[in-house]
């Protein structure tokens, strides 16, 4: 009975040690868990907000226009009509889908380049490395705002594939610059000495080790291309028909808002965004902990 009690207390502790070394770690790592903690709030008062708030309520003509914020209307109506509250629950995760999903392109690409021409060089390197370089001597908006003219009427899909088209460069060259440096290893050596071709060497030795790295790149990369996105859809170069964050400011902006008055329409959309840039924020100072070896504590 001791042994099988021994057994079941080893077998209890192995299933629940990885939860209890992320939460241990999350405790050592303050930035971290309020960034993911202030994101998951976030995505709970859209997930929540669907469950009490009828979203229709996010279309025109919905509710009476210039409404105050009132026991009916807690965050007050626009003047088309809109409830705020509907639009702010279906344009936050709106407005976080189309920056992450231009993140994930963004990086998923620059990694691809990062570690194609780092580590093979050559004439390809060169290539990889000329153009960043031009494209970061750009403005990334001008190109923005030239693509999103071309394309005028765009959807959420659509902007983030417009956002993502710029949002490569730079950690095109910051994950460059890391392969640089690990591709001299001497494990990278003794790879290439068992006979592992170039892009298994990549995938099996180069590529976990900058895990963390491409992870905090994700995170910058997601908040400058919401920046990206919202400063587009301000100047009414966004998804007209969808009611996202950066939408509303250009309603707000369009129907002069904040010269008339009425300050519920822009201090809920602006107080949203806010939040969001500090959740990134945090995010990205505790991720630089896991992407730097010399900040990282132990678990």
């Amino acid at each position: 009975m001791a042994v099988r009690a021994e057994g079941e207390t080893a077998t209890r502790l192995s299933t629940s040690s990885p939860m209890q070394g992320a939460l241990g770690y999350l405790r050592r790592n303050p930035p971290l868990a309020f960034g993911l903690g202030l994101i998951l709030i976030l995505l709970l008062f859209s997930v929540v907000g669907r469950l009490v708030v009828n979203v229709e309520d996010a279309s025109p003509l919905s509710a009476p226009p210039f409404k105050a914020p009132s026991a009916e209307y807690p965050f007050g109506t626009d003047k088309v009509g809109r409830d705020l509250l509907a639009v702010m629950i279906v344009g936050t995760p709106l407005t976080l889908r189309v920056g992450l999903l231009a993140g994930i392109l963004g990086v998923a690409f620059a990694s691809l380049l990062a570690f194609a021409g780092a580590y093979y060089g050559g004439i390809i390197d060169a290539i990889i490395r000329l153009v960043v370089d031009v494209g970061l001597t750009i403005p990334s908006i001008l190109i923005l705002i030239l693509i999103a003219i071309a394309l005028r009427g765009v959807n959420p899909t659509e902007m983030s594939l417009i956002v993502a088209a710029t949002a490569w460069l730079w950690p095109t060259r910051t994950i460059r610059s890391q392969v640089l440096s690990l591709k001299e290893r001497a494990y990278v050596d003794v790879a290439r000495m068992s006979g592992m071709r170039g892009y298994e060497i990549i995938v099996r030795e180069l590529m976990p080790n900058l895990i963390p790295f491409i992870v905090a790149n994700l995170v910058n990369t997601t908040a400058s291309a919401i920046l990206a996105t919202i400063g587009m859809e301000a100047l009414g170069l966004g998804p007209t028909s969808h009611p996202t964050l950066g939408m509303t400011i250009y309603w707000v902006i369009l129907h002069a808002g904040v010269l008339g008055g009425y300050w519920w329409w822009w201090l809920a959309p602006v107080v949203i965004i806010v939040l969001i840039f500090i959740a990134l924020y945090l995010t990205s100072i505790g991720m630089d902990e896991l992407a730097n070896p010399r900040l990282r504590r132990s678990v």
